[in-house]
């Protein structure tokens, strides 16, 4: 189902792409450019009529609905079917791809999707690369100067199946981390309640709260090395900020870490040759959303991380 054409009455029939997406969100989608503000008139004038009749702006579409939409005037004056060319940034980066799931390697400095004074983030990126994608939405988030395993739906029956194997615990996630600290035990499981709250300037944090909500993680040591350690985290949960907030609470931020960080050793570390947060999603074992074929879907370390921890190796020997 392409864009409609802004400027005479067009009947949509609702296929697997928009099954189950709310009339507004749906309006937006379709009517890019038009402000928000006018797509609520319509709806509330009765202008916007679903099966013929009148519908509010919560309604959510059910599969082959027939949606009319009336005549709008373009705020741009670029023709409707123009689309602009627009670089694939990601094409050596995908790890897994078919017709339901899109898996890719996210590198550390892109968000995942834009807001906060980003204007385009990696679903934005993807969306303009392939303007005739039908569906295509984030399974899950990583920080922005996170690496590693991204996944994305490319159809909304893979996208809820992955979001209900998520909240039955039913994905194994694993990440990389340098901690600052010489963390001695080979397994260790930690459960903290962590509570976000907004800084005055906007920001979000994560803090340990008695009221928070529970989070769980379970530690691998994998080496030590000199005042820092090189640990495996296998998320149980999935808070915000989980691993980073954890870690701090502990007494071993996470290396570049300029959240929850030890500010004078990532200074230091940055003249040593880390310019990120070493936090990087190396692996994730799923189902199939569909098919419910065994997938291992992995991100080596990268480049720059790697070079980091053979000179800390060095320094060491």
């Amino acid at each position: 189902m392409s864009n409609i054409s802004k400027a005479s009455v067009s009947t949509l029939t609702i296929d697997e792409g928009s099954e189950g997406q709310r009339i507004d969100n749906f309006l937006a989608k379709q009517l890019k450019g038009v402000p928000k503000s006018h797509l609520y008139r319509i709806l509330r004038s009765g202008e916007v009529r679903v099966n013929s009749k009148r519908i509010d702006a919560t309604y959510r579409l059910v599969l082959g609905d027939l949606v009319r939409i009336p005549p709008i005037r373009a705020a741009s004056k670029q023709q409707p079917d123009t689309q602009a060319v627009v670089a694939p940034r990601f094409d050596q980066a995908i790890i897994f791809e078919d017709e339901a799931l899109l898996v890719i390697d996210k590198p550390a400095g892109f968000a995942v999707h834009g807001g906060s004074g980003i204007s385009r983030g990696v679903i934005e990126q993807l969306r303009m690369e392939r303007p005739h994608a039908k569906f295509l939405e984030l399974v899950h988030r990583l920080d922005r100067e996170t690496s590693g395993v991204l996944m994305l739906a490319k159809k909304r029956a893979a996208l809820v199946a992955l979001h209900e194997a998520i909240r039955n615990n039913q994905t194994d996630k694993r990440y990389v981390m340098l901690v600052h600290g010489i963390w001695t035990e080979k397994k260790k499981r930690v459960v903290l309640p962590l509570q976000k709250y907004v800084l005055a300037s906007g920001e979000r944090r994560v803090s340990v709260q008695d009221d928070g909500q529970e989070s769980e993680t379970i530690f691998h040591l994998r080496k030590n090395l000199g005042d820092f350690s090189l640990l495996e985290a296998q998320l149980i949960t999935g808070r915000t900020h989980q691993l980073r907030v954890q870690l701090a609470h502990l007494g071993f931020p996470i290396a570049g870490d300029d959240k929850y960080g030890d500010f004078a050793v990532n200074k230091a570390m940055q003249k040593r040759g880390l310019k990120r947060m070493f936090l990087h999603s190396a692996e994730t074992s799923i189902r199939h959303p569909l098919s419910g074929e065994k997938l291992k879907l992995i991100a080596p370390l990268p480049a720059e991380l790697e070079k980091f921890m053979q000179r800390l190796e060095a320094e060491k020997a």
